[in-house]
């Protein structure tokens, strides 16, 4: 069940304030009104401390203003095709954490930029997984085995991302909160291409799983007892394999290393964020679906090692 976000509606705010202030005053003699009435109500009706936090996925095409012209113009195509790939990866190879995400759901919680974009998710387990699978797809494409001749007309894609982990709303058909801001804000300061992280979402691998370190002794029974899956996730899904979380322990495929290191601090407005650097490497067979029997066990990495500051 995909956890719900709180829908801000514009004629309900005009209705309160229609009903608490007065939409236009001119007065000989401007006084400073008592807000306490209106604070109260839009208080009562935003109810901010009710308002679920999501993770937000940050993925920008790095350096993407210097193709010409010409590529610049194919680059979107490309991108929205490499997004409907991960997410049918995802649906596919980890049908357990993702089986309340249909086709238009990941098209209705992704914000376009042109360049790239956010994507919004229920987990920081759902950010980093999307992550991992967009990272083989574009591996698959860098590497002349997706749309070949495409790829030698664009060349090579190199991406950066960013995974956050706070509130999100929804208002006027858009989404807006903290978590978009703060994602931003990490891949604008971000020069490496890596993947990096803040703080509440390595405080929620911390919690869930004892740290991000863990992912590689993972099975998907320990993902299963994650609270936020526990809750409400569908048991029967775990009958389905899933080729990165297994049922025993596996150093052979799946993510075969982590690494997190704490890289530094930002100023987001008023607030200082906490980042980390994440590493992963992650070995996964894939399959040729217009040549059933075509197999390829490919090594990726997410993110890289670069340390230096932020």
């Amino acid at each position: 069940m995909l956890k719900p976000i709180k829908n801000i509606s514009y004629e309900e705010i005009e209705k309160i304030l229609l009903e608490n202030d007065k939409r236009v005053v001119f007065e000989k003699t401007n006084v400073v009104p008592d807000e306490t009435a209106l604070h109260n109500e839009l208080d009562k009706y935003i109810d901010y401390n009710a308002i679920t936090r999501n993770s937000v996925l940050g993925i920008d095409i790095y350096q993407y203003s210097t193709y010409s012209e010409f590529k610049q113009t194919l680059i979107p195509y490309l991108y929205k095709k490499m997004f409907e790939l991960t997410a049918e990866l995802c649906k596919r190879n980890h049908p357990y954490i993702f089986q309340s995400y249909s086709t238009s759901v990941f098209e209705e919680r992704f914000i376009s930029t042109g360049d790239g974009g956010f994507l919004i998710l229920d987990t920081p387990m759902h950010a980093l997984l999307f992550a991992m699978n967009f990272a083989v797809v574009l591996r698959v494409y860098n590497s002349f085995n997706l749309f070949p001749r495409l790829r030698k007309i664009i060349g090579g894609l190199t991406m950066r991302y960013a995974i956050t982990y706070d509130k999100i709303y929804y208002f006027d058909q858009n989404y807006f909160g903290r978590a978009i801001i703060n994602n931003a804000r990490i891949l604008m300061k971000d020069e490496l291409n890596r993947c990096l992280i803040d703080e509440h979402v390595h405080t929620w691998f911390t919690t869930n799983i004892g740290g991000l370190e863990s992912l590689q002794v993972l099975t998907i029974e320990d993902i299963a007892n994650i609270y936020e899956f526990k809750q409400t996730y569908d048991t029967s899904f775990l009958e389905q394999e899933d080729p990165i979380f297994g049922d025993s322990i596996s150093r052979e495929k799946g993510i075969i290393n982590s690494d997190i290191l704490k890289i530094g601090k930002i100023q987001s407005k008023e607030t200082g964020l906490t980042i980390y650097n994440l590493h992963l490497q992650v070995s996964i067979w894939l399959e040729n679906d217009d040549h059933p029997g075509q197999k390829k066990l490919i090594t990726i990495s997410l993110g890289n090692l670069n340390t230096t500051g932020i």
